[in-house]
């Protein structure tokens, strides 16, 4: 029968070392006559020993997957250095600032030691961990060599995660330059366009067209405000309301985004590199290349080569090489095809499979940068047009003044 865990606290103390100087630090313990115990043993007379407060920027943070991967990459670095599991937890646990991460690596522990594998401990927080992460960390278990899947589980995260970090700064660069054109365009029709037509009703002649499509466009938004605003709201909530519930309508923002240009290059090779990173991990750990392939679907992140990737799982089940199915579904480009091809002849398919992880998220890594140094005069080129469109749409009447007088 399993023990149960002894519940560990982090507590921090005062005291005096052997020379009468003054120390401080943070150390773990069920309680605090166990820490003064600890620090006495080292030659420590404890003064203060109280149990630390959780810190108001660290109790509230959610728990990020780079989070989950730091976790993962420290995991394989104790178990390298043949610390006890139990014991990592500890250390590991202490280093986080995090509470919620805190307590998350406190939960493992309690359940690892009540005699759970570490497997079993991780399939009870589906939110953190996949079902990939469990069943390479319970590959690892059964055939003693947890230490070498906790580090392929750990560059397998810290790829993915640093690709999706990428992705999603290409992404926002244009998203960013449409909302500050939006407020900047909404702050010059409601505030500075009206001061101008006050003005420009003493002038008593005709304004130019240009003039005055921007006053019906600052009249209307002056009045119906609220009314634009609450439709974008509406709109934004709609589009994620509709994303989270309809899997067609996903489908379908899926195959939009890999037509857009540039970005849908660059979302293009991501999932490429998604799709060869998870194969070659879970074929480098031993999984059937049948069953890796239903993991791989998952983690592509896109519609279109989760299909492709269901389509040559059925077409590998039935005896199909993996590259000549890869080719016929017409997704992959050559370069995957024939690196994989060169894989499995000459029986290095995970090898094969990482190099063309490697070579697309260099590829992607490279795109972000080119966009990014393309984005920044396309910013100003945006804000000049609409910024400059409504001076001089203010300042034509008084171009015109003088023709007045």
């Amino acid at each position: 029968m399993a023990q149960k865990a002894i519940k560990t606290s982090t507590f921090t103390w005062e005291g005096t070392d052997r020379k009468g100087g003054k120390v401080k630090g943070e150390l773990s313990g069920a309680n605090p006559a166990l820490v003064k115990a600890q620090l006495r043993k080292q030659g420590i007379n404890p003064q203060k020993v109280r149990k630390k407060s959780p810190s108001l920027l660290g109790s509230g943070k959610k728990i990020k997957p780079m989070d989950i991967a730091l976790f993962t990459r420290q995991m394989a670095t104790m178990m390298k250095a043949g610390v006890p599991l139990l014991q990592s937890f500890d250390i590991i646990g202490e280093g986080f600032d995090n509470q919620n991460m805190r307590k998350l690596v406190d939960d493992l522990k309690q359940e690892v030691a009540a005699g759970n594998s570490f497997a079993t401990a991780l399939r009870k927080k589906p939110q953190y961990f996949d079902d990939l992460y469990c069943n390479l960390v319970d590959s690892g278990e059964q055939s003693g060599a947890l230490e070498t899947l906790l580090d392929r589980v750990a560059t397998y995260k810290e790829k993915t995660e640093a690709l999706k970090a990428k992705i999603k700064k290409a992404m926002n660069y244009p998203i960013a330059v449409v909302v500050v054109a939006v407020i900047v365009s909404a702050i010059l029709l409601i505030k500075v366009v009206p001061q101008f037509q006050e003005v420009f009703s003493n002038f008593g002649a005709e304004l130019p067209a240009f003039t005055l499509m921007v006053i019906t466009m600052s009249e209307a938004l002056q009045e119906w405000w609220f009314v634009v605003l609450a439709g974008l709201i509406g709109a934004g909530f709609a589009f994620k309301e509709a994303h989270r519930r309809s899997e067609k309508f996903r489908n379908w923002v899926d195959r939009t985004l890999l037509k857009l240009p540039i970005v849908g290059d660059i979302i293009y090779k991501s999932s490429i590199a998604r799709f060869a990173r998870t194969l070659a991990t879970t074929f480098a750990a031993g999984v059937p290349l049948v069953d890796a392939l239903d993991s791989v679907a998952g983690a592509t992140g896109n519609v279109v080569f989760r299909s492709a990737t269901m389509k040559v799982k059925n077409d590998v089940s039935t005896g199909m090489q993996l590259n000549f199915s890869m080719r016929t579904t017409g997704v992959f480009p050559t370069m995957a095809v024939q690196m994989t091809a060169i894989g499995e002849e000459s029986g290095s398919l995970d090898e094969m499979l990482a190099k063309v992880a490697t070579f697309y998220e260099d590829e992607v890594d490279n795109m972000v940068d080119g966009l990014t140094a393309l984005m920044e005069p396309m910013i100003m080129a945006v804000l000049g047009v609409l910024v400059g469109g409504l001076i001089i749409a203010m300042y034509l009447p008084i171009f015109q003044l003088g023709a007045v007088v």
